[in-house]
């Protein structure tokens, strides 16, 4: 998964976690320890997509305009990855034997993430969040891979 997907999904994770609320890019990418300016590319583009809101001006920020209960990792992800050709063989005729097994297990593999990543919503994500913060003691700072 690239960087700009899990920023994304971040990103959505935090604005969904309450709607109505108004997140500054500084403040999302000083939790997440990431640059401003590559969060800011990633919220354009959940914006054109209608997962958020941007609102201008003092205490502006974004919003979660999407339904969480809807939103799938898998469409996140799609907005910033295109995996159309992630499962082809660059010359099938010449391909041998052990090619051929790498190229059925990866595409297995794709298959399975996909479908994976399909069936988890924001909504879902944030359920498991809650539950980890009530096992962990809510103050737990965690950490997270970008």
């Amino acid at each position: 998964m690239q960087k700009s997907s899990r920023l994304a999904i971040y990103a959505l994770i935090e604005l969904a976690a309450d709607p109505d609320r108004q997140v500054s890019v500084s403040e999302i990418g000083e939790k997440y320890r990431v640059s401003s300016h590559h969060l800011a590319k990633v919220m354009h583009t959940l914006g054109r997509a209608g997962l958020v809101r941007s609102i201008r001006g003092v205490g502006g920020g974004y919003s979660f305009s999407g339904n969480a209960k809807r939103t799938t990792l898998l469409e996140i992800i799609e907005l910033f990855e295109d995996r159309t050709g992630d499962c082809k063989l660059s010359d099938p005729t010449v391909a041998t034997p052990a090619e051929w097994v790498l190229f059925d297990v990866t595409c297995e593999i794709d298959e399975i993430s996909r479908a994976t990543f399909g069936a988890i919503t924001l909504s879902t994500m944030l359920k498991q969040i809650d539950r980890r913060n009530r096992v962990t003691g809510s103050g737990t700072r965690q950490k997270v891979q970008v």
